[in-house]
Order: C-alpha cells, then structure tokens, then sequence
C-alpha cells in the first residue's frame, strides 16, 4: 500500500474527481481531501492510496505537475508526518534541555 500525498488542489475538487484521475493508472484504495476542523472547507491537500507500488509509482509520475480543475497538482509519495509537540514543557536553553518540570539541579548555586 502507497500513500500518495496530492498538494495544491483546487477548493473544488472532490474525492470523487482525484479517484478518477488516480484510478487511470490503477486501483485506488481511498481518497481523503484534508479539511479544516472549523469551517469544513478544503485545505488545499489530499491524501490517495493505491495498493500497487508499480501502479503508484506510475501515478506520481504521470500527475506531478498535471493540471486538474485548473491547478498544477504536487504529486509525490507520503512522508511520515513529525510527531507533534504537546501543550506544557517549553523552550529551554543551550544544552540544558527544555523547561516545564522542576527537575535535580546539576550544579550548585554560585
């Protein structure tokens, strides 16, 4: 299974219209056009899945940069998102790691 990400769609571009595109060059799996949690609208970007590496592959080659509703379409294979931070701990500085707990102190005061 590929994870196919699909950036700078159209706001009226449907699940259903990235299927079809994706679907000439095999069998899609899902189609997921990321929204926003307030307002529902698009938010420009979609994620595809194709069983068929082969058929992926050959999918990010052919639509990389093809147009669909009038935008050129970034095409290229999911990268694993990066862990999100949590609310609390903080910055920090230099090398004594990040703040948000009182821990041992490693050096005394002067």
């Amino acid at each position: 299974m590929k994870n196919i990400y699909v950036g700078n769609i159209s706001f009226q571009t449907s699940e259903q219209d990235l299927s079809t595109a994706f679907g000439a060059y095999g069998q899609v799996e899902r189609v997921q056009i990321i929204k926003d949690r307030e307002t529902g609208q698009s938010r420009g970007f979609a994620f595809v899945e194709m069983p068929v590496d082969a058929e992926a592959d050959r999918a990010i080659q052919a639509l990389d940069g093809a147009k669909l509703d009038g935008r050129a379409m970034k095409v290229n294979e999911a990268q694993p998102r990066e862990p999100r931070r949590g609310p609390g701990g903080g910055g920090g500085y230099g090398d004594r790691g990040g703040g948000g707990g009182r821990g041992p102190r490693r050096e005394s005061r002067w």
